[in-house]
């Protein structure tokens, strides 16, 4: 071995550490601008502010957003759109939900910049200008108590109600399973389902044909 060769550097630990530091940095720096996804070139946004155009309600929202904000975020922090409410933030509860394209989806789980070109409508907007008949039939019947699950809750069953206008039991509950109420008010949200699709609670959660009633009513006074 040389005697060059048995020098030692002359760098102290803090001048290592502050290279390896600046190396370990230049790939991001220097990071493409576009990568392959399916077999082809896909852009590459952020990490910083990107401009973002959102349809919520029928009008059209702008802001430079970082494509980390999630949609939720976009409508209360950003637009003054308070209809969605964070609650549990982490897609459980169902407090955020809102329409997509016709389909229900939580806002707190969905990037603000995957929901460009499409149409969003919060509850504020389920009915157009006036309350939606879901949102009456919630007042109603009583089917909510704090009502920050409400909203949510609305949106929900109006989507649900478009696929199962006379759903059954099952399907009710099944279809708003992603929601949930922590004032426990399901026999009140039974009873919009009820309403709206010409049916009447029955028991603790379940729902029978008002037609159904009259029958049994005319039977019985025979």
């Amino acid at each position: 071995m040389s005697t060059k060769e048995k020098e030692p550097a002359n760098l102290s630990r803090r001048d290592f550490l502050k290279i390896s530091g600046i190396a370990a940095s230049v790939p991001l720096v220097v990071s493409p601008t576009a990568t392959e996804a399916q077999g082809q070139q896909a852009g590459i946004v952020g990490p910083g502010a990107v401009p973002i155009t959102l349809t919520v309600n029928g009008k059209s929202f702008s802001a430079d957003l970082e494509p980390r904000v999630t949609l939720l975020d976009a409508l209360r922090e950003h637009f003054d759109i308070t209809g969605p409410k964070r609650v549990c933030d982490r897609g459980e509860c169902g407090a955020c939900t809102v329409l997509i394209d016709d389909r229900p989806v939580y806002s707190c789980t969905t990037l603000a910049i995957e929901a460009q070109e499409r149409q969003i409508i919060t509850a504020e907007h389920l009915g157009g200008a006036q309350p939606h008949a879901v949102q009456s039939a919630y007042v109603n019947n009583d089917a909510q108590q704090c009502g920050l699950c409400t909203p949510g809750f609305t949106v929900a069953t109006k989507a649900f109600l478009d696929k199962h206008a006379h759903g059954a039991d099952a399907e009710i509950a099944h279809g708003l399973a992603g929601n949930l109420c922590r004032c426990g008010t399901y026999r009140g949200i039974h009873g919009v389902i009820a309403q709206m699709s010409g049916r009447e609670p029955k028991g603790n959660a379940g729902t029978t044909t008002i037609a159904e009633r009259l029958a049994t009513s005319a039977e019985g006074g025979a």
